[in-house]
């Protein structure tokens, strides 16, 4: 049984050139990373860092130009296709053109380790339908795709994601065009699936607010990766790590002490200094906000 569920050994991916006058473009550098079986891990970045291509080795879809790619003792492709990886695409919005129910897409999840002759099994049909459950769509099952809320439509795509049973789940992107209510509800479902599905979950975005509801640990990635082990969760003061490295292009190296407010002893610092209006909102223990 493999210890991690992701492993990076030197990656390193270039687009080839793509035609007379143009010149391969690289995308990841020198990428090592091991990520722990159930382990919830943020990868952070800018626009243009490299996410997409770092998600599209991890799935098989692309080849590293150097290094080697695990993914729970497998390579990348025959994992996906054994099933053990879950998929959440970044624009799931596209996928409302689709001409399906809810269940036909969920089903869906579980057609990629299937030959073209083979039918879903009754094994199958009940993880399909326990996937339902779990993100409580079971009372719209048969409604098309195209009449769901944004929300709804979300969370059938996560079903579909995990309908396979999978031992790893992608999430990309997976808050963008969410407001504030929806992320926490989202960062409440994902440490639901972690916990009752003992599931390694990855989430890549750009937006620290989905990196702080639901991982504990934290990468930042801009076409090389820094990796912050926290094994006690997030901090402050580890979140504060990460912006460092996202401005250092912008300011240089700089140095940020952060902490909680309530844990400061500096009589020179209130809640109030940054001049923004402070409410108490003590984060829950699943990531959201009381």
């Amino acid at each position: 049984m493999p210890t991690h569920a992701i492993e990076l050994d030197h990656v390193s991916y270039t687009y080839p050139s793509t035609g007379i006058g143009t010149s391969p473009v690289a995308a990841l550098q020198d990428i090592t990373l091991q990520v722990d079986q159930s382990t919830k891990l943020g990868i952070l970045g800018p626009n243009g860092g490299g996410k997409s291509t770092l998600i599209k080795l991890i799935l098989g879809i692309l080849k590293p130009t150097a290094g080697k790619i695990h993914v729970l003792g497998e390579s990348p492709a025959a994992a996906r296709k054994a099933g053990l990886v879950g998929y959440l695409p970044q624009h799931i919005q596209s996928h409302r053109d689709w001409p399906l129910s809810v269940q036909q897409v969920v089903e869906l999840g579980c057609t990629s380790k299937l030959k073209p002759w083979q039918r879903l099994s009754a094994q199958d049909q009940q993880a399909i339908r326990s996937a339902i459950e779990f993100v409580e769509m079971q009372e719209l099952i048969d409604r098309p795709i195209a009449a769901l809320s944004g929300g709804q439509l979300q969370r059938v795509m996560i079903a579909r994601a995990i309908a396979c049973q999978p031992k790893l789940l992608i999430l990309d992107e997976p808050t963008v065009g969410v407001d504030i209510a929806g992320q926490q509800r989202f960062g409440n479902l994902i440490n639901t699936l972690h916990r009752e599905l003992d599931l390694t979950i990855v989430v890549v975005t750009h937006d620290m607010r989905a990196i702080a509801a639901v991982a504990d640990r934290v990468a930042c990635l801009s076409r090389t990766l820094h990796f912050h082990d926290s094994p006690d969760g997030l901090s402050p003061a580890v979140l504060a790590q990460v912006f460092a490295h996202d401005v250092a292009g912008v300011f240089g190296e700089i140095h940020i002490d952060a902490h909680r407010a309530q844990d400061c002893d500096d009589p020179e610092h209130t809640q109030t200094d940054c001049g923004c209006p402070h409410t108490d909102q003590s984060p829950t223990s699943d990531g959201g906000e009381q």
